[in-house]
């Protein structure tokens, strides 16, 4: 887990976390990188394919514990060998070609909404840290917990240093919440897999967002909102950098943090 801002241990805090892959974006982060890696000579066509085929099941069915398991155990070895910066190069590089297309504009719009009642955002995802990174840094989030590979002599080992799923994202924002502050029964969860179910609990405000069938039976027997977002946009499009004339307006953020508990309150209403 990265966390670049100073811890402030301000008691009450509040914040929301997001799963990243059909939460946020519309598709597996990994395998949105899967051509810029190809291109780069990270992935061979067989890789590439192997890829697309797990990508295509994600999409269909959504990802199971043995789902997940498998995926975790072809994306390790698979990255094995690996030169790190050469990574962090690329997903630089192709950042924005590959994800701002892929962001849900309700995601971007629930983002805001966060933010502007002040509230922390953290994304929280099983994929790779060099991937989840800066793709939370785009959204404007403010600390990411994701997933960890070994690394020695600047390669990855093909190991997991830590894997942020399941139980292990419980122990990221539970961690997190220890260190800055966060009233977890105060805190918002969103994610589309029965796999999070555990994060989902784990805070007093949990919501389903495009749930698998599974998640979707969870949340209608503990009677959890259901969203459903289904407009990928352009991610500058949707989160424009504000105006320090914007910043220093104070009786208009009033007025915007008002309009956002609105947002939220119509998303939550639409239920399915």
């Amino acid at each position: 887990m990265t966390a670049q801002p100073a811890a402030t241990s301000q008691p009450g805090r509040i914040a929301a976390f997001f799963d990243l892959d059909k939460t946020v974006i519309a598709r597996s982060s990994t395998f949105a990188f899967s051509r810029p890696f190809f291109d780069q000579g990270l992935l061979n066509r067989r890789a590439v394919l192997k890829s697309s085929y797990a990508h295509f099941l994600f999409l269909l069915s959504g990802a199971d514990h043995d789902q997940m398991e498998r995926m975790r155990a072809h994306l390790t070895s698979m990255c094995g060998g690996w030169n790190v910066e050469q990574v962090k190069t690329v997903v630089a590089e192709t950042l924005h070609d590959v994800v701002d297309p892929l962001v849900f504009a309700e995601a971007a719009d629930l983002i805001a909404d966060h933010k502007i009642r002040g509230h922390d955002v953290v994304v929280v995802s099983a994929s790779g840290q060099e991937l989840v990174a800066p793709i939370a840094e785009a959204l404007g989030a403010t600390y990411t917990a994701a997933s960890r590979m070994v690394v020695r002599n600047g390669k990855y080992t093909g190991d997991l240093e830590f894997y942020c799923y399941g139980e292990g994202k419980v122990e990221a924002i539970t961690e997190l919440a220890a260190r800055e502050g966060y009233d977890l029964d105060g805190c918002f969860a969103y994610s589309d897999s029965v796999t999070d179910v555990p994060m989902l609990s784990a805070v007093g405000h949990p919501t389903a967002v495009n749930p698998d069938r599974a998640l979707r039976r969870e949340a209608a027997e503990r009677g959890w909102p259901v969203l459903t977002f289904s407009n990928p946009v352009s991610l500058r499009a949707r989160l424009p950098t504000p105006s320090s004339t914007t910043l220093a307006a104070t009786g208009v953020a009033a007025i915007g943090a008002m309009l956002a508990g609105a947002v939220t309150y119509s998303l939550l209403r639409r239920r399915r």
